[in-house]
Parts: structure tokens; C-alpha cells; sequence
């Protein structure tokens, strides 16, 4: 991991699963690390945990991603602190569960404000300083965002939107350096299902899955940061992930199915 000693990376929802687990991974190979959440309680509780690690340096800063003035924050605040920019990953999100028909569309604008926006608001204010260190901007999205999935049409349209968007910014970037990386974890062990929004846009408090047998944040931010390393174009993860993505580009119906059935049998089934 030398490559990346005294790299300054920014962490999006970094408090906990998936963005803690990067921060600390990051650390550990000799990074300067931004963090950032909503909740200032559980950043600087986050914050703590890490500065343990030998030679941390970490910055928090408390915002929303939805918020653009907050994303520009976010960048002013590491520029005054590092003086550059090496790695953006866009972490922050939230999902859903709920039937399209049933759900409040403030659900889906919620998806849209902080998965989709958020990427967007962090790497526009974010790019020139990446532009000059030759670096990389990354999107944790999710195998959401090449199938649509039952019960998670506002997470499945922010994920496809950052795809999309990821995408072009890559393509328009051919020949100045940058590198885009987009990481789908497929089923991972965290707190994005006990946070998903229910049709009335509150939090679901409880998780459908048994998370002990879910990929660990941990393993999925190690393939991040090697990916990151090795400059990749994209990663999907688990063995259930990739089967997904790769049936569903030549069997569609069949994997709609078994995605309707899947999230039929689980607990508490948006189509119980």
C-alpha cells in the first residue's frame, strides 16, 4: 500500500459500516483521512476509534451530503487542513423498502437528495484539487444499480444515476489522468437496512437479513482500497452480486423473478 502513504482521502458517511471500515483500511496505508457525517455524536465517537490507529490523522467534518453548501464545506475545510486532495469516495446513502404504489415520493426525493446529489455536489467541488493530483473519485453504489430491485425503486434509480453519472465523468476524463472507480458491494454487513426509509419516510429500525452471514464491512473496504491502488474500473462483490449482474445482462425475465422472489420471502416483505 505504499502508494498510497500521505494520500488525503475524503470519506463520505464515514460513521460507521462501509465508511469507517474504508477510513480506518485507508489509515492503516499511510492516508490522511476526511471524514464526515450527519450525526456529530457518532463522527467524533467514529473519529476516536481511528486516532488509536498509529500515525492517524483525521479530519471530521459534520454535514449533509444532500446539502450542497455542506459538500462545498467539506472541500474548503480538507483544502485548509491538508492542502490537497488525492481520493474522494462517495459513501454517503440510504435505502428503502417499500412498494412503489404505496410509498410518499418524498421517499424517493430523499434517495435521489443523498445518494444521487450528494456524489454529484462532493466530486463537482471536489474535482479541480483531484484534477491536479492525478487521483481518484469513487462511488460506493450497489448491484441496485444495474437491476432494478423490488421493493427499492428509489434505491435502484439513485444507484443507476450514479452509475450513469460516474460513467460520463470518466469518459470525459480519458486523457487528463483521473481515475473513476464504481464499487457495488452486493449484500454487506452494516446499518443501511435497519436506516432504510418505509413508504412513509421513517426509518425501518430493524434488518430483514441475518448480517452475520453478510460480507463484512471490513473485507469490502480492503477490496476498495486495493481497487483504488490498482486504479480499477469497477468492482461488484459477493458471489451472489456477481452472479446477479452477470445473468441479468442475458436473462433478464428470469432474474427479475428470482429477484421478485427473493425479496418475497424475506421478513416482513413489502409484498406480505
Amino acid at each position: 500500500m505504499s502508494d498510497l502513504k500521505n494520500k488525503v482521502v475524503i470519506i463520505t458517511g464515514a460513521s460507521s459500516g462501509i465508511g469507517k471500515a474504508c477510513a480506518i483500511e485507508f489509515i492503516k496505508a499511510g492516508c490522511k483521512v476526511v471524514i464526515t457525517g450527519r450525526n456529530a455524536q457518532s463522527l467524533e465517537a467514529a473519529a476516536m476509534e481511528m486516532r488509536k490507529i498509529t500515525g492517524a490523522e483525521i479530519l471530521e467534518v459534520v454535514s449533509d451530503v444532500s446539502i450542497e453548501a455542506d459538500c462545498k464545506k467539506i472541500i474548503t475545510e480538507t483544502i485548509a487542513r491538508f492542502g490537497k486532495i488525492d481520493v474522494l469516495v462517495n459513501n454517503a446513502g440510504i435505502s428503502m423498502r417499500a412498494l412503489f404504489n404505496d410509498l410518499d415520493l418524498t421517499v424517493i426525493k430523499q434517495l435521489m437528495d443523498i445518494n444521487f446529489w450528494g456524489t454529484v455536489f462532493c466530486t463537482k467541488y471536489a474535482l479541480p484539487e483531484i484534477l491536479k493530483q492525478k487521483g481518484s473519485i469513487v462511488g460506493i453504489s450497489s448491484v441496485a444499480g444495474y437491476l432494478g430491485l423490488p421493493g427499492r425503486t428509489g434505491y435502484s434509480a439513485s444507484k443507476f444515476a450514479m452509475h450513469g453519472f460516474l460513467g460520463a465523468l470518466r469518459c470525459e476524463n480519458l486523457k487528463t489522468g483521473l481515475h473513476v472507480m464504481i464499487c457495488c458491494p452486493g449484500y454487506t454487513e452494516s446499518n443501511i437496512r435497519k436506516t432504510a426509509l418505509n413508504k412513509k419516510g421513517q426509518a425501518q429500525g430493524d434488518t430483514p437479513l441475518d448480517e452475520k452471514k453478510l460480507m463484512s464491512a471490513e473485507e469490502v473496504a480492503r477490496y476498495i482500497v486495493n481497487g483504488v491502488v490498482k486504479r480499477k474500473r469497477t468492482i461488484t462483490l459477493t458471489a451472489q452480486g456477481k452472479i446477479s449482474v452477470l445473468l441479468g445482462k442475458f436473462f433478464p425475465a428470469w432474474v427479475d423473478r428470482m429477484a421478485y422472489n427473493t425479496i418475497a420471502r424475506e421478513a416482513d416483505s413489502p409484498f406480505k
